[in-house]
């Protein structure tokens, strides 16, 4: 039981992580700090019109491979791999 609790806590707080990271990524930088970062240039626009239209989707596709791997990681760690 104390391992169950153990690889669900780690599931959980990756999970957490992931989630942080594409709210900041999503909603951080595209639109609460869109005014500070307008002024660097990416691709011929500014940095906070990028991260609107493709950065955060990048970003969530980063955190889809890295959630896979670290759980891949984790169920091996814990017996339950495949």
């Amino acid at each position: 039981m104390a391992d169950n609790n153990a690889y669900w806590a780690e599931n959980i707080r990756l999970v957490t992580i992931c989630l942080v990271i594409w709210a900041l990524a999503s909603y951080g930088l595209a639109i609460l700090l869109r005014p500070r970062i307008s002024g660097i240039a990416v691709g011929g626009t500014d940095l906070g019109f990028w991260f609107a239209q493709q950065g955060s989707i990048l970003v969530f596709l980063v955190l889809i491979f890295f959630y896979a791997w670290r759980m891949n990681q984790i169920d091996m760690k814990h017996g339950v791999d495949e």
